[in-house]
């Protein structure tokens, strides 16, 4: 479990945080995005780690996961957690895993709309744009200093 000024962040296995992080991805890609729900929810979150925030009266604000690869996938926040640090408290988790983990890089698909806060954490885009569940997306990587 991690804590910032805004929330509070505690990591997981599927079942364990999927009444959680389901909601969210629901709302955020399915029912806001138009993702097909079930292109939505897929085999990788029962390999994944997952990351859930929680506001201080204990409401899940958003989510995301790490793949056995080091992809970092499925990062949602509701939409009145945005812009408040509920994102950037999600993804330092997942990064401060994937560095214990002991991957030389976190690589995710970032929504190109969504570019310049994935770089604001150091992330770089890597190729040209292209199209997953009909959104433009980019290829994002960051190096992880220590790496197995």
């Amino acid at each position: 479990m991690s804590k910032s000024a805004v929330c509070t962040v505690k990591l997981g296995t599927w079942d364990r945080m999927r009444d959680w992080a389901m909601p969210i991805r629901m709302e955020v890609f399915v029912l806001e995005q138009h993702v097909a729900p079930e292109e939505e929810l897929d085999d990788m979150d029962a390999a994944s780690l997952h990351a859930v925030a929680f506001d201080a009266r204990g409401r899940a604000l958003g989510t995301g996961r790490l793949l056995p690869d080091g992809h970092v996938g499925r990062m949602a926040v509701l939409r009145d957690g945005r812009g408040s640090g509920v994102g950037s408290a999600l993804l330092e988790v997942l990064i401060a895993e994937a560095r214990g983990l002991g991957y030389h890089a976190v690589v995710l698909h970032a929504q190109s709309h969504a570019c310049g806060f994935y770089e604001r954490h150091g992330f770089v885009a890597e190729g040209d744009e292209f199209e997953e569940a009909n959104i433009p997306h980019i290829l994002m990587r960051l190096p992880l200093a220590g790496g197995a």
